[in-house]
């Protein structure tokens, strides 16, 4: 038996487990993919090792905190500065980052993107930072507080010296509106922002969040993370497994748990 997990604050309303077990079921293997609540980062690897896990995703907010704590990191995690993946190679843990060529399978159907906005600065917004730029897209950050020094690749804002382009894309990677009506930005930022731009796209998945919610009521192409959160479990089910398996094959077990 092979047991991974899923570490976050909060993570009971995550459905990485309903994706995951779906795959162990569907491919006949000897598997359980359960959820791990976490006070705080730096206890990770000790609950990884603890629970004998083959191997974990990480979610809100711990994807940085893990960054040093790993055995090794895969280059393109190295890179962003963020993991959502861990896995047990021969009792090393390995970090990976599968967020980001999630994310660009998720909004493949935008077509081309040549400049994007993201509002947040956290794990999530470097990883797509990252992807963007390194498929040619120039990339602006806008945070609540100045973390210009972890961007430094970037054009960064805070909501006080913002000034607005036009933007094919604007993403939400804050927690602003998982468990409230909070937008990620003030109202009229946010109403200049998207009258100024074509797609909008929410990491936030299965809600139809405050920042969807105005995105479409302003006429933007949008969607919510549901793809990205599939297209990330599936890369990363695959690093559980050494990258054995179909990716088609597990994306269409995955994709049914949706149903559920």
């Amino acid at each position: 038996m092979k047991y991974f997990a899923l570490f976050g604050n909060p993570v009971s309303h995550s459905i990485s487990p309903r994706l995951h077990n779906s795959a162990l079921q569907g491919l006949g293997l000897n598997g359980v993919y359960g959820r791990i609540l976490l006070e705080q980062g730096s206890d990770i690897i000790a609950k990884f090792k603890k629970y004998n896990l083959s191997g974990a995703n990480i979610t809100v907010p711990f994807k940085e905190s893990v960054l040093t704590l790993c055995d090794e990191l895969d280059t393109v995690a190295a890179d962003i500065g963020s993991i959502n993946t861990l896995i047990n190679q021969n009792g090393k843990i390995k970090g990976y980052n599968t967020d980001a060529p999630g994310f660009m399978m998720a909004i493949a159907e935008f077509g081309k993107i040549n400049k994007a906005l993201i509002l947040g600065a956290g794990g999530t917004a470097k990883a797509l930072a990252y992807i963007l730029a390194s498929n040619g897209v120039q990339v602006h950050i806008l945070n609540r507080s100045n973390k210009k020094d972890q961007f430094i690749n970037y054009q960064f804002y805070t909501h006080s010296n913002f000034t607005c382009e036009n933007y094919d894309l604007v993403i939400n990677t804050t927690s602003a509106g998982l468990c409230s009506d909070e937008l990620p930005c003030d109202e009229m930022i946010l109403k200049d922002i998207f009258a100024n731009s074509k797609f909008a796209f929410d990491v936030i998945y299965n809600k139809l969040t405050p920042f969807l919610s105005l995105a479409r009521k302003m006429g933007l192409k949008s969607k919510d993370g549901k793809d990205m959160l599939l297209y990330q479990a599936v890369l990363a089910f695959n690093l559980f497994y050494s990258n054995k398996f179909s990716t088609d094959k597990i994306t269409k077990l995955m994709h049914k748990a949706f149903e559920l």
